[in-house]
């Protein structure tokens, strides 16, 4: 994998010496974001030029249109692995730096494909599509670039147990180079940002079920506990800071374990894992460009504006908890299913799905996929959980599989996964989806 890494960073090495602008293209959301910055944050560094775009989804359209486009490198990250046959028809040097699933077709001479499933490394908790891109530069000498690596891993899902395989080896390379420190302390958001109830109803990785996505129930809880929810949490005094430990340690004692801060940062953005929802905020309400101005270096009125997105993104996934708590999901034999048409809900709503199994809200034995009407079409974001992976699902591999048969496309982890299709073919779709899980879930060896 580290050779590999090697060859991207040469081809990279080659064309900053040759002074060619770069040609960059990286996801929306968290991770996607923390990919394009750590790769950006490089050539800025090396004083290379570039130019970048952040995309929803790799499709048709966008590669055959970047296939024109007049430059000698394309740097694909956190997405392009599904496209390689594609990809190697192109005149120019591609770099494809990603964690998804990969198909069998090899990469051409003029591609390097940096990602750990061509070496049985598995990119849904082992390697994020950040963690690739930082392994494509780390060789230019850019340790002090591997906490983007993890800001992507947690927007990934990735680190919230704790960092294993490639992960816990970047790891190591952020603390060696002194730009990220590790504390014990609880794992609730926005401490010195929002007061203690919209904090505790905003933590949903741990989830804390009653608590989680319930701005009630999480007033009802500290009132309880006898702890005023309007104050915040850097404001409380230590014995009743130990007060809410203990009670939460209660409900999930995952909420207390490893904190990761990056200790040289401003206040807002000094936690890893904030820092990635400030990001994946900015990637879901369309304005990812912002996201990638904050992690190369802009701050003040920008931050503010990224927070009332994070604010905004937060609500529309407190509104999509509480529509799943009233309508629930559409069960079938062996997955359940979202559907809505509803603007914000739409959203949301790989996130609500995730949360909505974590939370208990949803039957975590059996993955869930979030149906969103886009006109003719529908796009679809499928989760489950670490258990039912390992009882055979992989979802990628089902939405990929099953959204052929309709025109469509899709793929991502076993784990969590996403397609488009057309609108017509819902039902179908969602019948043989039920049907490859149910055969994935019988045929596991």
């Amino acid at each position: 994998m580290l050779n590999r890494a090697s060859e991207a960073t040469n081809m990279l090495k080659e064309h900053i010496e040759n002074n060619d602008v770069i040609r960059l293209i990286s996801h929306n959301d968290a991770d996607g974001i923390s990919a394009a910055a750590v790769i950006a944050n490089a050539l800025k560094e090396e004083g290379a030029q570039f130019h970048t775009t952040i995309v929803p989804r790799l499709k048709d359209d966008v590669v055959n249109q970047l296939r024109h486009e007049q430059y000698n490198l394309f740097i694909f990250s956190d997405m392009g692995s599904a496209y390689i046959r594609e990809l190697n028809s192109f005149k120019s040097d591609v770099i494809v730096a990603d964690h998804h699933q990969v198909s069998d077709v090899e990469a051409d001479s003029n591609l390097v494909h940096v990602n750990p499933h061509l070496f049985e490394i598995d990119g849904s908790k082992d390697l994020s599509g950040a963690g690739s891109a930082y392994l494509t530069v780390r060789d230019l000498n850019k340790k002090h670039l591997a906490y983007f690596a993890l800001t992507g891993a947690f927007g990934d899902m990735q680190g919230q147990d704790g960092f294993t395989g490639v992960n816990s080896f970047i790891v190591n390379d952020a603390k060696e180079s002194g730009t990220l420190e590790i504390h014990e302390g609880l794992k609730t958001v926005s401490k010195a940002s929002e007061p203690l109830n919209k904090s505790l109803a905003y933590t949903f990785s741990p989830a804390l079920p009653g608590i989680s996505g319930d701005l009630e129930g999480a007033t009802e809880f500290l009132e309880k506990i006898g702890l005023s929810y309007g104050i915040k949490f850097s404001d409380l005094a230590d014995e009743e800071k130990d007060v809410l430990k203990d009670e939460l340690i209660k409900i999930n004692p995952d909420i207390f374990g490893d904190c990761f801060t990056i200790p040289k940062e401003i206040p807002l953005l000094r936690d890893l894992e904030e820092y990635a929802y400030i990001l994946d905020a900015c990637g879901k309400n369309k304005k990812a460009g912002l996201g990638l101005s904050i992690a190369i270096g802009e701050r003040e009125r920008i931050l503010e504006v990224a927070l009332d997105l994070q604010r905004k993104y937060r609500n529309q996934i407190l509104k999509g908890l509480s529509w799943i708590k009233r309508e629930g999901a559409v069960g079938l034999n062996s997955i359940q299913y979202l559907y809505t048409e509803d603007k914000v809900l739409k959203s949301v709503m790989g996130t609500i799905a995730s949360i909505g199994l974590s939370v208990e809200l949803l039957d975590n034995s059996k993955p869930v996929l979030g149906l969103s009407r886009l006109h003719n079409d529908i796009k679809i974001s499928g989760r489950t959980t670490r258990e039912m992976v390992d009882k055979g699902v992989n979802l990628g591999k089902a939405l990929n599989d099953s959204s052929k048969n309709f025109g469509g496309q899709g793929g991502g982890h076993d784990i969590a996964a996403g397609a488009m299709i057309p609108y017509e073919s819902k039902d179908f779709f969602l019948k043989l989806v039920d049907e490859m899980v149910e055969y994935q879930l019988n045929n596991n060896s």
